[in-house]
């Protein structure tokens, strides 16, 4: 997917197979993969802690179950870091404390090494967590700002008002990976109309839009009457009256918590491209 992102931007305007922009490879993997992965690595160390046990006497020998918290908190997300703490601190106390192969526990100072376990893996997956939760952010960020030089830059070249919308939709569509609309609205009708993505407008979507572009406000897609439909809408408006609009379809529960900061720079780019049209003489 990133080939062809990249490949939008170089080679004139962007001709892409909306299937090929809305597969979006999770960038955790699921939970149960992740927790799976944690119940592996934890047995793993804890093969690797008894092997040393019965070798040699090493103090803070409980230590070794950390690392697998971190990778699973690093790689898989926040539950299974914690899965791994819970486990790790679990396996310590049944194969590395007196008595052994039982969950009780003879010696105070065992029952505050395991508690420590438990809170140090507790600390440690927060930590895992966070960082890898700011560098997706962060990664994310970097990607759009690259979408977006290389959409003003298309979007100036569009020979028409029909082609900016044409690459406005799927620009939108790279940006959010979720199916995007773009249109013109002239006199209350709906003049070009782009869609990228598998979407389909009904008509109450329509008067949304054209709602959107009367009100000059942005409208949920909770307030009209579709209530199974997700598309969002956010009005376009110029200096010369030419009135356009965009529209995403979010997931409920994967809906971005500020698109707008996206959104509006997006909205400012069309207007100024179309403006510019405009002056040109061009439709």
């Amino acid at each position: 997917m990133a080939s062809v992102k990249s490949k939008m931007f170089r080679e004139g305007p962007p001709v892409l197979d909306p299937d090929a922009l809305l597969v979006s490879v999770p960038t955790v993997p699921p939970v149960a993969v992740g927790c799976f992965a944690s119940i592996v690595m934890t047995g793993i160390a804890t093969v690797v802690a008894i092997g040393v046990d019965n070798g040699i006497s090493i103090p803070n020998l409980s230590l070794v179950f950390v690392v697998p918290v971190v990778i699973a908190g690093v790689g898989f997300g926040l539950g299974p870091a914690l899965c791994s703490a819970v486990l790790g601190a679990l396996a310590y106390n049944f194969f590395l404390t007196e008595p052994r192969y039982t969950l009780m526990v003879d010696d105070p100072a065992n029952i505050w090494a395991i508690a420590l376990l438990f809170v140090i893996g507790i600390i440690v997956s927060g930590v895992a967590h966070t960082s890898r939760h700011r560098a997706s952010d962060a990664a994310k960020l970097r990607r759009q700002i690259l979408v977006l030089k290389g959409y003003g830059r298309e979007v100036v070249k569009a020979r028409d008002t029909k082609s900016m919308i044409e690459i406005t939709s799927k620009a939108l569509a790279v940006l959010f990976e979720v199916p995007a609309v773009a249109m013109v609205v002239t006199g209350g009708k709906v003049a070009f109309c782009e869609t990228t993505g598998d979407i389909a407008l009904k008509d109450a979507e329509l008067d949304a839009a054209r709602s959107s572009v009367a009100t000059g406000s942005h409208q949920l897609a909770e307030v009209y009457s579709e209530v199974d439909s997700r598309l969002e809408f956010w009005p376009v408006e110029t200096a010369s009256g030419q009135r356009a609009v965009i529209g995403l379809a979010f997931e409920p529960d994967r809906r971005p918590e500020t698109p707008e900061t996206v959104i509006d720079v997006v909205r400012h780019i069309l207007a100024l491209a179309i403006e510019a049209q405009q002056s040109k003489g061009k439709p």
